[in-house]
Parts: structure tokens; sequence; C-alpha cells
């Protein structure tokens, strides 16, 4: 047992009203962001050779820095964060940020590896109200492509399903190497195993796009997916990820920028991690306006995007039409052949 108490911990008419504020302004509300994914800290422990989201050295961000962020998303109106990195749990004060973000009203998650998880470590989170946890397994042993094995972390997921209060969910990535596909089927019933949920995301190359599965790592997907299986992954796979997997592009409207807020650890946002570099601004100077800006700016990276969180962020509004905005976008955007250009 934990020493969290009830009025901290993430009750389940808590968290059912969280997700009912966050359907209303999914579906009521056009210009709100939804999820803001913010990096607390671009280090990492690993050196997987297919994530380009880290490096070695960084310091974490600031709590200061923090807690001004999250302070003008709440003011944005985000219905919900994902703390992420590099490895989130190399920053001290990870707890003390989500505990503000919880104040604030917002539905708050956290993107790991796993490996610097403990007892105390799950206490913090429990005490601070974290809602959700997502760790990234690929693999039963390392190598030299995903450090992120089951080998490595299998402990820390039975220390998860002893003591925390939060869900987590398990996610493995499929195409990463051709000989360990079966790997994610082991992963996903160890998963099962504790309880906990499994979910699996098809590779992306550097840029963020398609890279399309082989017949056995279909396979492999259709069986891990019914060992644990989701609605909301469910949804994703019969909008996006389908298509994906068949090497063929979605005709979809990508809200990064809007819906989806990917913050760096200098504080500016981006697209999204694959597509850093636009609109590159402070997020303490974004306004409404940039969120209109980015919503009606058509991606030219969206039909073969395998991001499953833009995807998910931006499927509330699929039924609405993408009506132009006059605002003229500013001096430095990007080509329309890269990335982005301005809806006709």
């Amino acid at each position: 047992m934990t020493s969290t108490t009830d009025t901290t911990r993430p009750g389940r008419l808590e968290n059912l009203a969280a997700g009912l504020r966050f359907a209303a302004r999914a579906v009521g509300q056009r210009y709100t962001p939804l999820l803001a994914q913010v990096v607390v800290t671009r280090r990492c422990n690993l050196a997987c050779g297919y994530c380009n989201e880290y490096d070695d050295f960084s310091p974490p961000v600031p709590l200061k820095d923090l807690l001004a962020r999250v302070d003008h998303l709440a003011a944005l109106k985000t219905s919900s964060i994902t703390f992420t990195g590099g490895e989130p749990l190399l920053n001290p004060d990870l707890d003390k940020a989500v505990r503000h973000a919880r104040q604030k009203g917002m539905i708050v998650t956290t993107i790991t590896n796993g490996f610097r998880l403990t007892k105390e470590w799950i206490d913090r989170l429990n005490a601070a109200g974290l809602q959700g946890m997502q760790i990234s397994i690929d693999n039963l042993e390392p190598d030299e492509i995903s450090m992120k094995s089951l080998k490595s972390v299998e402990g820390k997921l039975e220390l998860l399903s002893k003591h925390a209060l939060f869900k987590v969910n398990v996610n493995s990535v499929l195409g990463v190497t051709g000989e360990r596909t079966q790997d994610v089927v082991t992963v996903a019933e160890t998963a099962a195993k504790f309880g906990l949920q499994h979910s699996v995301g098809v590779l992306h190359d550097g840029s963020g796009t398609l890279k399309p599965l082989s017949p056995a790592q279909m396979l492999a997907y259709e069986k891990v997916t019914q060992i644990s299986p989701s609605l909301v992954h469910t949804l994703n796979y019969r909008l996006f990820q389908k298509n994906l997997m068949n090497g063929q592009a979605n005709d979809w409207h990508c809200r990064a920028g809007a819906r989806y807020l990917y913050v760096t650890e200098d504080g500016r946002v981006h697209w999204c991690s694959q597509q850093r570099g636009y609109p590159n601004k402070p997020l303490l100077d974004y306004t409404l306006e940039d969120i209109k800006r980015e919503y009606h700016t058509e991606k030219g990276c969206a039909p073969t995007c395998t991001l499953s969180c833009v995807h998910q962020m931006s499927m509330f509004d699929r039924r609405r039409q993408s009506i132009p905005d006059p605002t003229v976008r500013p001096a430095g955007a990007p080509p329309a052949d890269g990335a982005a250009k301005p809806v006709s």
C-alpha cells in the first residue's frame, strides 16, 4: 500500500469527469488544444538507433519554466498534457509538474522507458495525481536499434502492477527489426499477465512518415490487438493504421499546432517530434490566432504520417469542413513540398 490519500488519488469518478470534459471540448470547440506533449528533458539514459528525440547531456528543464508552460497551456484551455523526453524520469521535478497540471484541471500522463522506475517514484507520481503512464518496450533482448527490452524492465511492470494508482499502457513499435517481430507478441502477453494495457504502433522514418509492415509483422499486429483490445486503438487502426500498414497513404487533415502541440525543451511549439522547425514559436507567446492558423494549415507530411497521438487528436474534426483561414502566413513558412502550405 502507498501513503496516497483519497484527496490526491485520481479516482474513477474524477477520471470520468475529466474524460467528459475532454470529449465536450473535442466535439464542441474547434480552437482548443486537446493534447500538449511537453518535453521535460531532452536527455535520455538510452540510445536507441531509431529514435531522434534525445541527447545524452541536456540538463532538465527548470521547474519554474515547466510551471509557466503548464500555466500558459491552461490559459489556452488545453485538455490534456503528456510529459515526455528524452527520459522524463531524469527530471527530478516531474511529479511537481504533474501536480501543477492536475491542479489546472488537465488530464496528465507521461511516457517513459521505465528503466529508472522505483517504488519511490511510483508513490510520488501517485501522490501527484498522475493519470496515465506509457512504457515503451520493443523487444525481448536489447540491441543496437532498440534498447527498450522486456528483459530490462519486466520487474518494473510487476512493480507498477502492485503499486501504481494510474493506468499503465505498454507500447511497442512494429517494424524495428524483422527478426524480432514475435517479440512484440511476447511483450503484449507479459503486459496482460500483469493486468496492463498494451498498444502497438508502426515504425516511422526520420521524418515521421510511412514504413509499411511485412506479412509477418501484419500477423503479429493482429495477434497483439486480440491480446489487448482497445476502442481507441481499434478506431485508430480503421481510420489510419490499416492504410499505413499496407503502404497506402491516408486522406486526412492534420491539426498539429492546434489540437496537438509539441513543446520542446526550449519551450517552443513545433508541429510534432518529427517535424521540428515550424511554427517554432515560444509557447508563452502562442495565441488563439496561432491555433486558428495551424488548424487550417495543410501539412504535406500528413498522408504518410504514422504518429498516432496526432491522428487521435485530429480525428475529432474529421467531419468538420476545413474552411480556409484568412490569416496571412508569416515570412519563413515552410515550403509546400516539405510540410505545409496554406489551405486554398
